[in-house]
């Protein structure tokens, strides 16, 4: 008879889901590739309805305050689960399972205060210091850099079962070049572009990459104009002259990862960081911030500080300079093999044995 396994998928139905979003979508695909446990996902309405094919319980309280219920009650979750999962630091927390874990995906407000709000920097401050007194949670960081500094905070490092995530995209058909094209004859944008994918806020270091990329292209126009994709963030940013396409189709954007001149990607703080990889994963070249927790290590990225408009510039030239041939394209391509979202599925059923 097959365990149940208890996960939260709550933060699908937040007014920015985020990358956390992409972690539990992910999860939800690997575990129905190598699972054999039988699943169970947990949330608010709004959440549950984005993934309809898995059992699933509503949680009995509104989703603003299931982080506070959940502290203390893991209210919904099904009598008997052998693992309850919480994807994020809201929870649910069931002393009476078999495995407890709560995956960690980064220390932001610590890192960047300014990207939250004091309230939100108060409650993430608050659940760290009560999982870090939780023995009997185990910890799974989403980000190479997070399991070192947890240690550091005084975690026993067998709580720990590091995790990996994916870019993998199953059953998704990235936009034909044509199309690609099409869409950015729209803007205005003709000719080779340099790519930057996420939220417009300034914890990405919106204006110092706009600064560099400027510098950089007047002496290299193969860069071409900076194209910006994803939603605004949390606080302003002034974008300049580069061209803001906003939110685009999952199709489209993987399209636009593999016709970039470069992808730029240059946060002041990051808790992970799938853009890079995302190109990566398409073969383009990538320049990216020297703390950027996933290309932090790898070779094929043009890695800079972020905090210094010419080191970025210098960095987009660097990478413009890379190769552009099919040998270099399956170098890149090779760097983040193992990043699937099988692996990540793989890494949880480690860490619920």
């Amino acid at each position: 008879m097959s365990r149940q396994v208890v996960i939260s998928v709550d933060q699908l139905s937040r007014p920015q889901p985020g990358g956390i979003a992409s972690y539990v979508h992910g999860l939800v695909r690997g575990l129905a590739d190598v699972g054999t446990d039988s699943y169970h996902v947990i949330g608010s309405r709004a959440a549950l309805d984005h993934l309809p094919q898995w059992a699933h319980t509503t949680a009995p309280v509104p989703r603003r305050l299931l982080p506070a219920v959940w502290r203390s009650v893991a209210a919904g979750v099904p009598h008997g689960a052998a693992v309850v999962h919480g994807t994020s630091m809201a929870g649910p927390f069931d002393g009476a399972a078999t495995f407890q874990t709560v995956a960690l995906h980064d220390l932001l407000w610590r890192d960047e205060p300014g990207a939250t709000t004091t309230r939100g920097a108060r409650f993430h401050e608050n659940r760290l210091r009560y999982l870090i007194a939780r023995d009997d949670i185990r910890l799974l960081p989403s980000s190479p850099l997070l399991a070192p500094r947890l240690i550091a905070l005084g975690v026993d490092p067998r709580r720990i079962f590091p995790i990996r995530l994916g870019v993998d995209d199953g059953g998704i058909t990235s936009a034909s070049p044509t199309d690609v094209r099409a869409h950015l004859l729209s803007a205005g944008v003709r000719g080779p572009f340099t790519l930057h994918a996420g939220t417009r806020e300034p914890r990405k270091n919106v204006e110092r990459l706009v600064a560099a990329h400027a510098a950089a292209r007047a002496s290299e126009p193969a860069l071409g104009p900076l194209v910006f994709v994803g939603p605004p963030g949390w606080g302003s940013a002034n974008t300049g002259d580069a061209v803001v396409l906003g939110m685009v189709s999952r199709e489209l954007l993987l399209g636009l990862y593999r016709e970039a001149t470069v992808v730029a990607y240059v946060p002041r703080a990051e808790g992970f960081g799938l853009p890079p990889v995302e190109a990566l994963r398409a073969g383009t070249r990538v320049v990216a911030s020297s703390n950027c927790p996933s290309v932090a290590t790898n070779g094929e990225v043009a890695l800079v500080d972020p905090l210094d408009i010419d080191a970025i510039g210098e960095g987009l030239l660097r990478a413009v300079a890379g190769d552009i041939n099919d040998a270099a394209r399956e170098r890149r391509r090779a760097s983040v093999a193992d990043m699937t979202w099988r692996n990540c599925a793989l890494d949880h059923l480690a860490a619920w044995s």
